[in-house]
């Protein structure tokens, strides 16, 4: 990995002109003025306790790429590790991995707020000899009870006056273990009648005796986020600290923390809407509860919201940046149509994509005028968008699969495609007409018969027939059998979170969000297919390897995409 913490990789990485916003006005006066002495630090902290989904996605493309677009400028990555029960290295692996994948470079920046687990200890103690933090007996529930209401004051705790030397004594042997979990918390010293309740004397440490993945069992005592994170920024010299709107109310706190402790150069709060996406939850708790639940095969199923899901399903980290930029940064909570993303994704899959045929479902069909054993190799294009991805050769022989939607054997008004009697052109190659319909004993249809028109392929006598259907085949002897997984939105209404009804978010989960097809027909050299490389099934929709499920001449493809959006039909 590279030491330039603003660098992107990966082709199309660099960016164009950069965006702008109401962030980027204050950091381009900060500059103008030489606040901060010119410098721009960011930070994108999450913390380790799930997977990132695609509203972390918009943070991560806001703070490294503001670090890019400014000279001398850095963004670190910082884990902010302050609750051990709820956190995991597999977490702080997938977060890293999710980061270099969107195509950002931390370099030597990567910290995390266990690095300062003894300089947030000695900031306590500075706050307890100032007579600004104090040590309380209260239950959680007591405590939670005391702190009032948004319209009625707190009630102040009774150990509120403490002295500092019983403050001093009884933190130490918090620290050394003396105390049960929830016996005691430190609690800063502010104003329990303030109108926000965040200033009510808010907790800075609470004794919790679990293990941390990285400090082990040298702590008993953890500080909470909003302590552990200000400082976490102020020694890491951030000077842009940016965060979603629900962190605007904790901003006095943030700021009066600071202004306790001894910080000359002190980073400033600046908060912007988070992404809300339709037809999905952003809660990590509630993501949390589908992978516990089993109602998903995991955080990195392609259903999911997860960075590392939409990775799995076939997206690409062009199209999530792009998507990142074209929902811009504001100061307003909205509701973002998921059909923005699925268009950014269709953009840039479209112009890399590799066309290929594939038959989901399909129809066996006999060519009875095409020589038996004769086998073509016809010329078909990688991709129109891309000149330089070439060309491949397509077999066609006398036995071929279609596709059952484009068979009707009692043909609807305005259906162009292939019906008894009827005629359709076949992708690349010749115009075919349905002869016979061939039926098992049950009335299902076993095989169609066909003829072509031996002249109507390209360059033939009647190749300029006008046919009104074109349909995409495989051939049946070169063709490879493979799984094929159609996924589709994880929700059926665009807001399973606040549903006017009332209704649990798992009641609105789509129960045709996953079908798998375990016969389709494709084009032989993809029984080699490997994860890396998009592919358009002609017709049908945007494809990639599954790179967890498949093995080595046995892929497995999943539908990142159709190639239309087929919600916006049915969606009144």
């Amino acid at each position: 990995m590279s030491n330039d913490p603003t660098s992107m990789t990966g082709p199309g990485a660099a960016p164009a002109a950069a965006p702008s916003d109401f962030i980027r006005d204050i950091i381009a006066e900060d500059i103008a003025t030489n606040k901060h002495g010119g410098k721009v630090v960011t930070r994108f902290p999450p913390e380790p306790n799930g997977y990132l989904h695609i509203g972390h996605a918009k943070s991560i493309c806001l703070n490294f790429g503001i670090a890019a677009e400014n000279s001398g400028a850095r963004c670190h990555l910082r884990f902010d590790d302050t609750n051990p029960a709820r956190e995991d290295v597999e977490y702080v692996d997938s977060i890293q991995a999710d980061v270099q994948w969107l195509g950002f470079n931390w370099g030597d920046h990567k910290y995390y707020a266990s690095d300062y687990f003894e300089q947030l200890y000695e900031y306590a103690i500075l706050l307890i000899k100032a007579g600004k933090a104090y040590v309380c007996d209260q239950t959680p529930e007591e405590f939670k009870r005391d702190r009032g209401t948004p319209t009625i004051p707190g009630t102040p705790s009774p150990w509120r006056d403490r002295t500092v030397d019983e403050n001093l004594d009884i933190f130490a042997r918090m620290r050394a273990g003396e105390f049960p979990d929830g016996a005691r918390t430190l609690r800063a010293k502010i104003d329990m009648s303030s109108p926000n309740i965040h200033l009510r004397d808010p907790g800075l440490y609470r004794i919790r005796h679990v293990e941390h993945h990285r400090t082990g069992a040298a702590w008993c005592i953890y500080p909470i986020y909003d302590y552990a994170h200000c400082i976490s920024d102020a020694i890491e010299g951030i000077t842009h600290s940016i965060c979603t709107l629900e962190f605007e109310v904790h901003r006095p706190l943030y700021d009066w923390i600071l202004l306790q402790l001894p910080f000359t150069d002190r980073p400033r709060q600046i908060e912007f809407a988070r992404l809300n996406l339709g037809y999905t939850v952003m809660s990590k708790r509630k993501l949390l509860q589908l992978v516990e639940e089993n109602l998903v095969s995991g955080w990195n199923d392609p259903r999911m919201p997860t960075i590392a899901g939409l990775r799995r399903r076939g997206f690409t980290p062009e199209s999530i940046r792009q998507f990142c930029k074209r929902i811009g940064v504001t100061k307003y909570n909205g509701l973002t149509d998921i059909a923005v993303l699925e268009y950014a994704v269709r953009e840039d899959l479209n112009k890399h994509a590799w066309r290929v045929m594939g038959v989901l479902r399909p129809i066996r069909v006999e060519i009875t005028n095409y020589p038996v054993g004769q086998v073509e190799m016809l010329q078909a294009v990688n991709n129109p968008e891309d000149p330089s991805a070439g060309s491949r050769e397509v077999p066609f022989s006398r036995h071929i699969y279609i596709e059952q939607d484009d068979f009707m054997e009692v043909p609807a008004k305005k259906f162009f495609r292939l019906s008894p009697g009827g005629e359709v052109r076949l992708r690349y190659a010749y115009i075919m007409k349905c002869e016979q319909v061939i039926k098992d004993e049950a009335g299902n249809i076993v095989e169609l018969k066909c003829t072509v028109d031996l002249d109507s392929k390209s360059g033939g006598a009647t190749a300029g027939r006008k046919i009104k259907g074109t349909i995409h085949w495989v051939s049946a002897p070169h063709a490879c059998s493979a799984e094929v997984r159609l996924y589709d939105r994880l929700f059926t209404v665009p807001e399973p979170d606040g549903d006017a009804s009332g209704k649990d978010f798992k009641q609105f989960l789509n129960s045709n969000s996953l079908e798998v097809l375990s016969h389709a027909k494709l084009e032989q050299s993809l029984a080699e297919a490997v994860p890396g490389r998009p592919y358009q099934f002609e017709r049908v929709g945007y494809f990639c390897v599954d790179a967890w499920d498949s093995s080595p001449g046995e892929p497995k493809f999943n539908r990142t995409i159709g190639l239309k959006d087929a919600w916006a039909k049915a969606t009144p």
